[in-house]
């Protein structure tokens, strides 16, 4: 396993760690007033659900195509 595809794996486990995090701050129950009143998720659970997919996908995408290329 080349190194890319390592810090895909890494990225990958860290973005769903902090996907988890977010989908678990959505249920709180300031989470629920705030959307309650505003119609949105706070600040905080949007940037954590936002970042946890983003690094989730670039992490897959780093561990499925990354480092494919054999050197001579």
């Amino acid at each position: 396993m080349g190194i890319i595809r390592l810090v895909g794996v890494m990225l990958a486990v860290a973005g769903g760690v902090v996907l988890w995090t977010g989908l678990n701050a959505r249920e709180s129950l300031t989470e629920r007033a705030s959307q309650a009143f505003t119609g949105k998720y706070t600040e905080n659970t949007t940037m954590h659900l936002a970042g946890g997919g983003a690094a989730l996908a670039g992490g897959l995408l780093l561990v499925l195509f990354g480092g494919s290329r054999k050197r001579r």
